[in-house]
C-alpha cells in the first residue's frame, strides 16, 4: 500500500506513432531522440518532477522496451523513490488474447487499481508526445480554485488550422461551454492540449460508467468530457501560452528540432524549469581544423571533419571530411561518410550514409508539390553516390552505385 498522495499523474506514452513511419517501427513514438540529447518522453516527466508531482505511472503498450529500459528506475528525473516514483505500467493481458488499451480513456480505466492505491484527490492525464515546459501546479491550483470535475489545459491556435484539434468555447470565468473534436466551422480557436486534471472521485464514476457503455470508443476527448459536460460537471479551460508542439508528424518533429536552435522558449538547458534526461557518458566533441560548425547542436561524441550548419546533432554522430549537413536531424550513432551531403533531412539512429550520397533536398531547388522532409531509418545503410529524394522515407538499405 503506497502512502497517499495528494495528486497521482499518468502519462499516455502507448502511441504507434504510425505518422513518424520509419522512426517508429522498432520505438514506441515518446522513445523516439529529440533535441540533441532527450527523447520526447523527457519533457512529460521533467514537467512533473518540476511541478512537484512525484508518483507517475507511464502506459506503454507499443514497441514498450526501449521505454522501459530508458525510463529505468527514474533516477535521472529524481523519480526513483520508495515512495510513489516512477512506474511503467503495460496493458494486462487478460486472458488468452491479451486486450490492448480500446483508447485513452480505457487505458487508465485499466490501471485504476494503480490509481487508488496511493488514494489521490487529483489524477493529471499527460500525452507522452509533446514538447513543451509547463507547470501543471498552476493548473491544479486554478482546477481547486474554480471547484472543477476537470480542467483541460488549452492553446490559442491559428483559425485556419483550429479544424484539426478537440475545440473549446468557453465563458467569461473559463468554464467550458462547448467542445467539439475537429470541427469543420470551428467558433473558437482554443485547442485541447490533451492534459487533463480530474478530481479522481468524479473520474473513477465517469470510467466506470464509460466503460459499462458498449457505444463508447473510450476516449477522453470524444466520450469522458462531453458526458462530463452534458452532465453539467463544471469543466474549465487553463490557458497555455508557452511553447507546445505535437511532434507526430516527420514534418512537427523536423520543425520542433529546428525551433531548438531558434526559439528561447524552448532553451530546454535553462535553469528555472530544466529537461531532466538519461545521459549517455561519451567523450566531448571533436571538431576537425577543415570543419565548419555554425547554428548547430552538437553533443560530446561527435567527430566532424565537414560542414554543418543549421542543424541538430545527437551524441557519438560521425561527419567525415567534405561532407555537408544542413537544416538536419542526424540521431545517434549515425556516419555520414566524407563526400555525402545530408540536407532537409532526419537520419535516425546507427543510419550510415555512405561517400558521394545525396539525401534530401532544398526547397528553392524542388517543386512545392514534391518537397518534403527525406527520412532515413534506424541501422539503414544508403550506398555509395545513391540518391533519396526529398519525402522519400528509406527503411532498407540501398546499395553503392556507380559514380558518373
Amino acid at each position: 500500500m503506497g502512502n497517499r498522495k495528494n495528486v497521482v499523474a499518468m502519462i499516455l506514452a502507448g502511441g504507434q506513432g504510425s505518422r513518424l513511419y520509419v522512426l517508429t517501427t522498432k520505438v514506441a513514438k515518446p522513445a523516439v531522440p529529440f533535441g540533441g540529447k532527450y527523447r520526447i518522453i523527457d519533457f512529460p516527466l521533467s514537467n512533473c518532477i518540476n511541478s512537484d508531482i512525484d508518483t507517475v505511472g507511464v502506459l506503454t503498450q507499443y514497441r514498450p522496451q526501449e521505454l522501459n529500459a530508458y525510463i529505468g528506475n527514474g533516477q535521472p528525473w529524481d523519480l526513483d523513490r520508495n515512495d510513489g516514483g516512477v512506474h511503467v505500467l503495460q496493458p494486462y493481458m487478460t486472458g488468452s488474447t491479451g486486450e490492448w488499451y480500446k483508447g485513452t480513456a480505457n487505458a487508465i480505466y485499466q490501471n485504476m487499481d494503480f490509481i487508488e492505491q496511493y488514494d489521490p484527490e487529483y489524477v493529471v492525464i499527460l500525452g507522452g508526445d509533446h514538447i513543451y515546459k509547463m507547470d501543471y501546479a498552476k493548473m491544479l491550483d486554478q482546477h481547486k480554485r474554480q471547484n472543477a470535475a476537470a480542467t483541460i489545459a488549452v492553446i490559442e491556435v491559428e483559425w485556419e488550422e483550429a479544424s484539426r484539434f478537440g475545440i473549446m468555447s468557453v465563458d467569461s470565468e473559463n468554464r467550458i461551454t462547448e467542445f467539439v473534436e475537429k470541427p469543420k466551422e470551428p467558433k473558437s480557436n482554443l485547442a485541447s492540449m490533451g492534459i487533463y486534471v480530474f478530481t479522481w472521485s468524479k473520474l473513477r464514476d465517469y470510467l466506470n460508467a464509460d466503460e459499462a457503455n458498449p457505444n463508447s470508443k473510450n476516449d477522453f476527448g470524444g466520450d469522458i468530457i462531453p458526458a462530463m459536460l452534458a452532465a453539467g460537471e463544471t469543466v474549465v479551460a487553463h490557458k497555455f501560452d508557452g511553447y507546445w508542439k505535437d511532434v507526430g508528424t516527420i514534418n512537427s518533429l523536423w520543425d520542433a528540432n529546428m525551433d531548438m536552435l531558434i526559439n528561447p522558449q524552448l532553451d530546454a538547458f535553462g535553469s528555472d524549469w530544466k529537461v531532466y534526461t538519461r545521459n549517455p557518458t561519451a567523450p566531448p566533441h571533436y571538431i576537425g581544423k577543415n570543419a565548419r560548425v555554425e547554428h548547430s547542436i552538437v553533443p560530446e561524441g561527435c567527430e566532424i571533419e565537414g560542414d554543418v550548419e543549421n542543424s541538430v546533432l545527437f551524441h557519438s554522430v560521425m561527419i567525415g571530411e567534405g561532407a555537408k549537413v544542413r537544416y538536419s536531424v542526424i540521431m545517434p550513432g549515425a556516419v555520414i561518410d566524407p563526400g555525402a551531403v545530408v540536407e532537409y533531412a532526419i537520419v535516425a539512429e546507427d543510419a550510415h550514409v555512405a561517400a558521394g550520397a545525396h539525401v534530401g533536398a532544398d526547397p528553392k531547388d524542388t517543386h512545392p508539390d514534391k518537397w518534403g522532409i527525406a527520412v532515413v531509418a534506424a541501422g539503414v545503410t544508403i550506398g555509395k553516390n545513391r540518391t533519396v529524394e526529398p519525402k522519400d522515407m528509406i527503411d532498407s538499405d540501398l546499395a553503392d552505385k556507380e559514380a558518373k
